[in-house]
């Protein structure tokens, strides 16, 4: 009775959260799936999807493997795919010797915010984004604020029937700056946001991606081509910490940074600050050598912090004071723009120059209130700011 209890729960909020938030590497071209392989679903007058979710597109970057099998080559996981059976992110099926992906053109989510909410800072501050989402994450991170569609698979969550046209032609008739790929890791949706990225592109839109940084160098620097801003999270310095909190490794996305950096490409790093796990101070300072000797000291480093969630729901808030030491200890390290997140009205929600210390955006958690940079530079002394403005 108990567990029949808990399974309900699971299913009312999991349909609550969904309403609320509305060998050789195969580079293939997309096909068609024949439609009578899968259940179709009527669509509803308000563009909404039941269940009965029906792939499309045939994944890219894959492996055909003997015996109809398949290895996905997206992410560092490479996961060795049965017939009928899904990888490790849930959304990507293996269906008779072909890899698919079963959230083509299936948001869970999309919706208008702030670029400070990924967060970027200095990637044209203050403008509005359409952000993307379909279920399903690589990661399986305890703390994970956005579980209830991260953590699930197709058909668990309502969804949108939207091609990738129908996504660019609403963020032209929102009148919005960019597309942002975000909420759930965008990795796992890659060829739905590969198509967004180049008709936005085309359309002169913008478009940036929120991401774990969890994806092999390959397919990243396919799609470095289309997009014009990464924020990647930086979740700890130790590996031990992926493998027991996020099931994975830290070395891979070591590498997606470096590959950015090869790439020459826009990104922000966050942090986010978990008492007992990633809090340690020598940890953060190797971190932070790290970014600057192999990244740079103008790469902008955000310390977020934690507010108890999912399954770490037992640990306390970060303590402001930690997120302060943070700071210190990155400026000790060389790195010039450093913020605080989750923590509204906090200085280092703005950013201030590196040269003569004058506030050039006076920012509190989402909200831009001024910008005092002009053609790139500090409206002060001239020096040049890092980052997109225009």
């Amino acid at each position: 009775m108990k567990t029949d209890r808990i399974d309900f729960l699971r299913k009312f909020f999991l349909g609550c959260a969904s309403l609320a938030c509305a060998g050789n590497i195969l580079f293939r071209p997309y096909k068609l799936l024949p439609s009578a392989l899968f259940a179709s679903s009527s669509e509803t007058s308000t563009g909404i999807s039941g269940a009965g979710f029906s792939p499309s597109k045939e994944a890219m970057f894959y492996t055909a493997l003997p015996n109809n099998r398949v290895q996905c080559q997206l992410c560092p996981h490479q996961c060795t795919i049965a017939n009928k059976n899904s990888g490790t992110c849930r959304v990507r099926k293996n269906i008779s010797g072909r890899l698919y992906s079963m959230v083509y053109g299936k948001p869970c989510t999309f919706d208008l915010g702030p670029i400070e909410k990924a967060p970027l800072y200095h990637f044209i501050p203050g403008h509005k984004r359409l952000c993307v989402a379909t279920v399903g994450c690589n990661l399986r991170c305890r703390y994970c604020h956005n579980w209830h569609i991260s953590q699930t698979g197709p058909g668990e969550v309502r969804a949108y029937d939207m091609t990738p046209g129908q996504i660019v032609g609403e963020a032209i008739r929102r009148g919005v700056r960019s597309i942002s790929f975000t909420y759930t890791e965008p990795t796992v949706f890659y060829e739905y946001m590969y198509d967004i990225s180049r008709m936005a592109q085309r359309e002169g839109l913008k478009t940036s991606i929120v991401s774990n940084g969890y994806i092999n160098p390959d397919p990243l620097r396919e799609l470095l081509t289309y997009i014009n801003a990464v924020k990647i999270d930086l979740k700890a310095f130790n590996d031990e910490f992926y493998r027991n909190i996020a099931s994975a490794r830290l070395k891979p996305v070591l590498q997606t940074l470096k590959v950015l950096k090869e790439e020459n490409k826009y990104f922000e790093i966050v942090n986010l600050v978990v008492p007992t796990l990633n809090d340690d101070v020598d940890e953060i300072k190797r971190m932070c050598d790290w970014i600057s000797t192999e990244l740079g000291e103008n790469v902008p480093v955000h310390f977020s912090r934690f507010y108890p969630t999912y399954r770490l729901a037992n640990l306390s808030s970060t303590p402001v004071r930690a997120l302060e030491r943070a700071i210190e200890t990155a400026h000790s390290s060389g790195l010039q723009y450093v913020y605080i997140g989750n923590v509204p009205g906090h200085k280092y929600n703005s950013t201030y120059c590196p040269a003569c210390n004058k506030r050039l955006i006076h920012r509190s958690h989402f909200s831009v209130f001024s910008n005092n940079i002009e053609q790139a530079k500090c409206s002060g002394c001239g020096y040049e700011i890092h980052g997109i403005w225009s």
